[in-house]
């Protein structure tokens, strides 16, 4: 059992910090485009959730948490782009 505590540990440590450094971009500039800065920093904090919600579920919810997070980094990812687009008018 101790074993087994000895390698969890690490394990969850370098998934915990790796889920960390994947966090969704905020780069929006909110004095030119408020509505979508607040959007993006809304998918960061839904990221933080979900990265809480998989350490409350020992990261086993069937891969799903893990998708939503990549979609909150392309969603992210498109805010951006629309922000750039609209400074392009």
């Amino acid at each position: 059992m101790k074993t087994l505590i000895k390698l969890a540990v690490p394990a969850v440590l370098i998934l915990a910090s790796s889920a960390y450094a994947d966090r969704p971009a905020r780069n929006i500039n909110s004095f030119r485009h408020p509505n979508l800065a607040a959007a993006q920093n809304l998918t960061s904090q839904a990221y933080d959730r979900l990265s809480a919600a998989q350490a409350a579920n020992e990261f086993d919810m069937g891969g799903h948490a893990a998708r939503a997070k990549a979609l909150l980094n392309q969603a992210a990812d498109e805010m951006k782009l629309a922000a750039l687009a609209a400074n392009r008018r």
